[in-house]
């Protein structure tokens, strides 16, 4: 995860981590249309499994000032001369990027070997029977990856995806304010008063009514106990006293004033900003937001630390984003395939992934010196990825997320009690799939 400046992180860590967390409320109306096609590839999983060539490895434009992408392409290639690896850059729309993918599923085009999923979206894939279940001689060894990359990579109990590299949530806090980071909820509320007597705000998230909103409500409701479905990624679970008393915390502490008035209105921009001009305590936050904090520019450099986020009773839960690496269940070589997938979550393919400033999904990665050295944040990002939880597994999940994101602004608003706001969550994932 060598980087030539941490301070370059902004132009490297941004687009991914906006993609984590803005490409599913973008998708609603694409990926709706998908869920209700009669399309399907279930006849193509079991064919063409002994087959060895080239292929082709699809994801969003490589991003990274080190170009990630094109390394791991190029490790690859060197290495196996007659099954190159052909890299199709796609946009750095998550729009384009879904339709893209989906008009080749649904085509049952067999020119896309490997295909990279934003997270939510391979439990949809997986339920077409678009990507080639891992199991069976498709098994690849899981032992070394951090288990939540792993669980959002499986659908109704069976693994459809590799992971390809993983991100977290973490809690960036004024540490001239306080000495040691809050733990849980109610101890970050606690110390709220220090930032009155500062004359800044104490806490702020991602809560206007966008995909962050849906991030930032599950990690709480997550972290209290709560969940949104079940195993099958269809039955609501949300209604729930552990969801109650999640959604209610982040309602207080809005109504309370602990979360600024504007705080209903932030993204990952305005959240970020308010946080490196000093006008917050605390502020729940993705990795790149580090090299704009200790950046020159900031009003907190030198001032802020970082930690895995608040909980219940301990660390809390943050939601996972990244990147899924699946076989097209339409390749005519998915051994190849399977290989390069091995190779995608080999130690020295994810330092190459580490070296983008893409959060590894190896645990070893993270407790490199050097990288520690350039990343101090990196422990705490780890910790925060060990106990993170993947967004609502499902093939219905823009639904999901609006009937989450719905909710809970009405609750935080006002319009609605948090018993009504968790209500309308479970009936709207009740009839997500209809």
């Amino acid at each position: 995860m060598a980087l030539k400046k941490v301070s370059s992180l902004r132009s490297t860590l941004v687009p991914r981590a906006v993609l984590a967390v803005t490409s599913a409320a973008l998708l609603t109306a694409t990926f709706a249309s998908g869920c209700s096609s009669s399309s399907s590839g279930n006849g193509s999983i079991g064919e063409n499994l002994t087959g060895r060539g080239p292929i082709t490895y699809v994801e969003g434009k490589d991003t990274t000032e080190t170009g990630a992408v094109k390394q791991l392409v190029e490790r690859w290639n060197a290495a196996h001369p007659d099954e190159k690896v052909t890299f199709k850059e796609q946009s750095n729309d998550a729009s384009q990027q879904y339709d893209d993918l989906k008009q080749h599923m649904q085509a049952k085009a067999s020119d896309y070997d490997v295909v990279a999923l934003d997270v939510p979206w391979t439990a949809e894939f997986a339920a077409k029977g678009w990507i080639q279940p891992l199991k069976d001689s498709f098994q690849i060894d899981t032992s070394t990856l951090l288990s939540p990359p792993v669980a959002s990579a499986t659908y109704n109990g069976t693994l459809y995806a590799a992971p390809r590299n993983t991100n977290g949530g973490l809690l960036f806090y004024r540490k001239d304010l306080t000495a040691e980071p809050p733990k849980t909820w109610a101890e970050m509320i606690s110390l709220c008063p220090k930032a009155r007597d500062a004359g800044i705000g104490c806490y702020a998230g991602q809560l206007a009514p966008y995909e962050g909103l849906t991030v930032n409500t599950a990690e709480v409701i997550n972290a209290f106990g709560g969940s949104f479905v079940g195993a099958d990624g269809k039955t609501p679970t949300v209604n729930s006293a552990q969801s109650k008393a999640g959604l209610q915390t982040l309602v207080d502490a809005y109504k309370n004033g602990d979360i600024p008035k504007e705080g209903i209105s932030f993204k990952e921009p305005e959240s970020q900003n308010a946080f490196v001009t000093g006008k917050l305590m605390f502020m729940r936050g993705w990795p790149s937001t580090f090299g704009d904090a200790g950046s020159d520019a900031s009003a907190v450099k030198d001032k802020f630390g970082v930690a895995p986020l608040p909980g219940k009773d301990g660390v809390g839960a943050s939601t996972l984003g990244g990147y899924n690496a699946a076989i097209s269940a339409f390749s005519k070589n998915k051994a190849t395939a399977l290989d390069f997938l091995r190779f995608l979550i080999s130690e020295d393919a994810q330092h190459i992934v580490a070296s983008g400033a893409l959060p590894s999904v190896r645990a070893s990665v993270y407790d490199d010196p050097a990288l520690i050295a350039k990343m101090p944040y990196l422990p705490a990002l780890k910790e925060s990825i060990a106990s993170a939880v993947p967004r609502p597994v499902t093939p219905f999940y823009p639904a999901v997320s609006k009937a989450i994101q719905d909710n809970a602004y009405a609750a935080l608003t006002g319009n609605k009690s948090v018993d009504d706001a968790i209500a309308g969550m479970q009936k709207g994932i009740e009839t997500a799939g209809s």
